[in-house]
């Protein structure tokens, strides 16, 4: 059974990608092609050469943007396969669809948004290429810590049901993954390196348009893989199973 959710998770993570791409498309673009353009005229003032076209700025906009996110989108719709297996039944008495898209939207803020809050997505021309390693590491890191952070409050909370309940366990949960995240924020390093003058409306249109790239990945693959689930045990006579203990995942 996992081995078919992982299929259909790859092939929602396409579809997921291509809708990603046009968002980018239409939403990112245009802030990357001002970017570059603001980089070319800070270059060309300071008399420094052109540095040569390895890839056209054609093929990057096009077909090496579509290939690179339907490439992220089919990994992440198998991974979230992987994630539904493990989850369905285990949190509450939820059917098919509302267990994928309670998961995505955690995904989405887990693996996302808090990184990126804390160190938020900036366009070309705008960061130090020196400092590249040092701002990917970073990222990676608070991605790590959210998702470690998000896995020891929900294992809290499972300690927790019995006492307070199910309301208050997860509101205790979610306070200790705030406060938690909060101490990392304050210790780990600020970045911001973005130029004086570098447009302010750029910078933030492609911050935008690169959480409403992940939003839309994690929306559409949260929606349609719950949908295609439901269906599918719907068109095999299957039933839901209750929640178990011991981690049976569905019947069949």
């Amino acid at each position: 059974m996992v081995g078919q959710l992982i299929i259909r998770g790859l092939i929602v993570g396409i579809v997921a990608g291509l809708l990603a791409f046009g968002w980018a498309k239409v939403f990112g673009e245009p802030a990357v092609d001002t970017a570059i353009s603001y980089e070319s005229a800070q270059s060309a003032a300071a008399g420094a050469p052109e540095e040569p076209e390895i890839v056209s700025r054609d093929v990057q906009s096009t077909f090496g943007l579509l290939t690179g996110i339907v490439a992220v989108g089919a990994g992440l719709g198998a991974l979230f396969s992987i994630l539904f297996a493990f989850g369905y039944g285990r949190i509450g008495n939820l059917g098919p669809q509302a267990t994928s898209v309670l998961l995505a939207a955690a995904s989405f803020v887990t693996i996302y948004l808090v990184p990126a809050l804390k160190y938020p997505p900036n366009p070309p021309a705008s960061s130090d290429p020196e400092t590249i390693k040092f701002r990917t590491a970073t990222f990676f890191l608070i991605m790590a810590i959210s998702v470690a952070t998000t896995i020891g409050v929900w294992l809290l909370r499972q300690r927790l049901v019995p006492q307070y309940g199910s309301w208050y366990a997860s509101l205790l949960a979610l306070a200790a993954y705030v406060v938690v995240i909060g101490a990392f924020y304050l210790i780990l390093p600020n970045i911001n390196e973005v130029p004086a003058d570098f447009p302010a409306v750029t910078l933030y249109d492609f911050r935008l348009a690169s959480l409403g790239i992940q939003f839309v990945l994690w929306g559409s693959i949260g929606l349609i893989f719950g949908a295609v689930v439901e269906r599918t045990m719907v068109g095999f006579g299957a039933t839901r199973a209750v929640p178990m203990q011991r981690g049976a995942m569905m019947t069949r």
